[in-house]
């Protein structure tokens, strides 16, 4: 029986090795540039997210927008970003029973708190108008803005915030332009950090972290667990 060998030449070899080290370094490319990971954490450091059920230090309500009854026993404080698509995600897919199970029902209240990410350049003029409409029109208005929000990630613009609140009722032109909650939303930022956020989206239900656009099982064990 003949054997038969395979020989590779030198200059074929290189070919084959250049290419896979260019395609490793695009899925890399695409990796980072993307900002996130598989648990649907928009992240905003090299690291990974904090794992869920960490307790979290010295994270509070501040003086943000609630939804639900004020004496709800739960608690959950959430730190996002109007333009990040994990954020949207959460939004679309878990948010609405969320809030038709626990929120609508007196279990949770729900306190927004902003957590814009520097790469995503519309979420800070966002934070910024979802808020002007809060001075104007109180907690219920900062709601039905912030899903407006949401409902429109894609079309997201400086002159688009201004007339979806124009829409509600409200002018917030000057408030918008002269940036006139930036520091609330450094603060709320600088306290999502020290609680350990990395990125968004990320909760706290009754202190206890949970990172990520997770579904809504992930939620209902969380909150299960606090009301037992």
């Amino acid at each position: 029986m003949s054997e038969e060998t395979i020989t590779i030449k030198k200059e074929s070899l290189w070919k084959y090795t250049t290419f896979v080290l260019l395609a490793l370094l695009v899925v890399g490319a695409i990796v980072f540039f993307t900002k996130g990971d598989s648990t649907g954490y928009a992240v905003n450091t090299g690291t990974n997210p904090s794992p869920s059920g960490v307790t979290a230090a010295n994270v509070d309500a501040d003086d943000d927008a609630v939804l639900g009854d004020s004496d709800a026993p739960v608690t959950i404080i959430e730190f996002s970003d109007y333009e990040c698509p994990y954020c949207g995600k959460h939004y679309t897919e878990t948010y609405p029973q969320l809030k038709r199970e626990y929120i609508d029902t007196g279990k949770v209240k729900l306190v927004f708190r902003d957590f814009p990410l520097s790469f995503h350049p519309n979420a800070l003029p966002a934070a910024l108008a979802a808020e002007c409409v809060k001075e104007k029109g109180g907690d219920d208005a900062y709601f039905a803005y912030h899903d407006i929000l949401f409902e429109n990630q894609a079309t997201l613009s400086t002159a688009n915030m201004k007339a979806w609140a124009d829409e509600l009722g409200y002018n917030i032109d000057s408030c918008l332009d002269s940036q006139k909650y930036a520091d609330e939303v450094r603060e709320d930022t600088a306290d999502g950090s020290a609680a350990g956020v990395q990125g968004t989206p990320s909760f706290f239900i009754n202190g206890r972290q949970l990172s990520g656009a997770q579904p809504y099982s992930a939620f209902k064990q969380a909150i299960d667990a606090a009301l037992a």
